[in-house]
């Protein structure tokens, strides 16, 4: 296990590979350790580190970093004490919240985003996302697959008031409006079949996303694409990954190659 002091307090990471970094960041349900597949993957051509926020996983639990903001500097104080520049940022509901939140206080340190099943809007998450405790929704968002329970194992140790307080941010700031006009290619991807929130239409949303910005639904994938159907999931990643630093992710569209894989 592999720790850093932050400003007097323990944040857990994991780090794999060499190259380019880029940075993991989970959600409400779970810590770093559901990435552990993904990261193997981008770790052939990246440094690949996944962070346990504030109240999950095994970092310390501290009430007054739970919100959005408050955890976007735990990313940033990480970045200039492991003396990482510019990095590619993976986030998952929460953590594309989180990353959103970095990105509007220094967007010229992100290379580009893939924003995972997160909700723009309080309002699209079902109320049980709200109000379940995480192990409860761990088995509800999986199906009690045995692979994906143990992936999302540290769901006991996720401290509840880091869910509230979070969501409670989310309900009263509309992050996405202060971040789409910054350039920075980003990346929306939503499993079709996700029980915790109301999906976006991809058509009309495409339509009124910048033309940095991208949403791409994947049909089988619920809230966990990554564990769902990790194949999938870590193609549209490599491919992602592989685009030429500030291009549009629209340009997956026109890759006949990946229009074949995700039908």
């Amino acid at each position: 296990m592999s720790a850093i002091i932050l400003d007097g307090s323990m944040v857990h990471y994991e780090a794999l590979g060499r190259g380019r970094p880029i940075i993991f960041l989970h959600g409400w349900v779970g810590s770093w350790r559901y990435w552990i597949n993904a990261m193997q993957v981008a770790s052939t051509s990246f440094r690949a580190y996944a962070i346990d926020l504030f109240g999950f996983g095994d970092t310390v639990r501290d009430p007054n970093r739970y919100t959005p903001e408050r955890q976007a500097e735990l990313l940033n104080r990480f970045l200039d004490e492991m003396g990482i520049g510019k990095v590619a940022l993976v986030g998952h509901d929460l953590g594309a919240l989180v990353g959103f939140h970095f990105l509007r206080g220094r967007y010229e340190s992100v290379d580009r985003m893939m924003a995972i099943n997160v909700p723009l809007e309080y309002d699209i998450l079902n109320a049980r996302m709200r109000t379940a405790p995480a192990t409860e929704l761990a088995e509800w968002l999986t199906g009690k697959q045995p692979e994906a329970m143990t992936a999302l194992s540290d769901a006991s140790k996720v401290d509840p008031a880091a869910v509230t307080t979070s969501m409670s941010s989310l309900q009263a700031d509309n992050i996405f409006s202060h971040i789409r006009g910054f350039g920075v290619p980003c990346l929306f991807v939503y499993g079709a079949n996700n029980p915790a929130m109301t999906i976006p239409s991809a058509e009309n949303n495409n339509l009124n996303l910048p033309m940095h910005m991208h949403q791409i639904n994947l049909e089988g994938a619920g809230h966990f694409p990554m564990l769902d159907n990790p194949a999938q999931f870590n193609r549209l990643l490599t491919d992602f990954l592989a685009l030429d630093s500030g291009v549009t992710p629209r340009e997956l569209q026109l890759k006949e190659e990946w229009k074949r894989r995700v039908r």
